[in-house]
């Protein structure tokens, strides 16, 4: 029988109803309150949501884009004059490339066998030779000892000979701090069909010659200066040419359609991409290494080898744009009109718990009514009347209490 009541009584409250009601509270600080909670909320929905971020806009965030890099300039290195076929790669003028500061040559490279340059592969008979890992930096170690010069003796390998030796100092391009870089970019909005270049109209053929990027003088200018780059993205130009590093070109193209066309213009910041490296005592900076290959009249092939520490460019570009559209809007106005009845969960909150006369509005707030309340009362019992004068009971009663605090 227990369990059978228990049953009931959770169908009972299953089976319920509830209603609003309404209690006018005459308090000056819940109402202080009330009305400050929806003001930070409204303040909020129009400062924030609509003016700064705009949310009764669509936004096109897939922008589509296209580089064009040329860079321009002479310098001099190991009394040789280098021009841009020398020291960009790859030359194509892509997004990405490399000016290249600093070279260590090794010349007139045969495939053959030679003693390893590398001071750890230094050995005193041919058992120091006998590697668990049979390759070196420069080539495949044979197993046996050989003379490197009069004073060591290191293990032999097979490869490219000589050795290259990569721990001589060499000295920098620079002559690449004043080089020029160009970059054309060309950008579209598909969901709009929007497009633009950073190829402004108000720019001229004797602009283009003469002009100098720079982010308050001349923030459309599409020629940059490699040591502003540098400069702007906080570094120093001599300590990066000398390691290498790699820096990013952002353009950012940020628009709002609903202003007119000449306003969607880009913004250029910079940044180094490769900060971490720079710390990292193991392998700082930035390197390769290519090699020209020639033959000689005998056929012998026969190569010069080069690692090159340079500039590592890349042109990085993002965006988005935004146009009025009616859907976000009324979603968002929706959105603020019912936030505002936060105000009324926190009066309530402080009301039930913190004020004098919390159990007053309680009493008030919270009324619970049976079938059997509702057979007792006088309205019931009047509407039941089927003899006597047929007279319908109405209430004026709005349902609202009225409690002063």
């Amino acid at each position: 029988m227990p369990m059978l009541s228990s049953s009931m009584n959770c169908v009972a409250e299953f089976f319920t109803y509830e209603t609003t009601k309404s209690v006018v509270v005459k308090s000056w600080t819940i109402g202080v309150i009330n009305r400050a909670v929806q003001l930070l909320i409204i303040s909020y929905f129009i400062g924030w949501v609509f003016l700064h971020e705009k949310a009764y806009q669509v936004r096109d965030t897939s922008i589509e884009s296209s580089v064009v890099t040329k860079v321009k300039g002479f310098g001099k290195y190991t009394n040789r004059v280098m021009d841009t076929a020398d020291y960009v790669t790859p030359p194509q003028g892509t997004s990405v490339f490399v000016i290249i500061t600093k070279q260590i040559v090794t010349e007139n490279q045969v495939q053959g066998f030679c003693p390893e340059s590398e001071v750890k592969y230094s050995c005193v008979s041919d058992s120091d030779c006998q590697r668990p890992v049979p390759t070196t930096g420069g080539g495949i170690l044979t197993g046996r000892c050989v003379n490197y010069n009069r004073n060591l003796r290191t293990c032999e390998i097979q490869g490219w000979c000589p050795a290259e030796v990569d721990t001589v100092q060499a000295p920098i391009m620079l002559e690449a701090e004043n080089f020029t870089l160009f970059i054309k970019n060309s950008i579209r909005f598909p969901l709009f069909d929007f497009e633009k270049g950073n190829l402004l109209p108000n720019l001229t053929a004797q602009d283009i010659r003469t002009c100098r990027f720079h982010p308050v003088t001349q923030p459309f200018c599409p020629i940059l200066r490699l040591g502003d780059i540098v400069r702007f993205a906080g570094q120093d130009f001599s300590k990066l040419a000398s390691t290498g590093g790699i820096l990013g070109i952002k353009i950012g193209w940020v628009c709002d359609l609903d202003r007119a066309w000449e306003h969607c213009v880009p913004s250029y910041t910079f940044t180094r991409l490769d900060s971490v490296s720079e710390k990292n005592n193991v392998s700082p900076g930035y390197n390769f290494r290519y090699a020209k290959y020639y033959r000689r009249e005998n056929g012998t092939e026969y190569r010069t080898l080069m690692k090159a520490f340079g500039i590592r460019f890349d042109v990085l570009v993002y965006g988005n744009a935004g146009k009025f559209n009616i859907i976000p809007t009324l979603i968002n106005t929706v959105a603020a009109f019912t936030s505002v009845g936060v105000g009324t969960v926190l009066c309530d909150i402080i009301l039930l718990n913190f004020l004098k006369g919390a159990e007053q509005y309680k009493a008030k707030k919270f009324e619970e009514v049976t079938d059997v309340t509702l057979r007792h009362s006088p309205v019931y019992r009047s509407s039941q009347m089927l003899g006597g004068r047929n007279d319908e009971k109405q209430s004026t009663d709005s349902g609202a209490y009225s409690i002063g605090l």
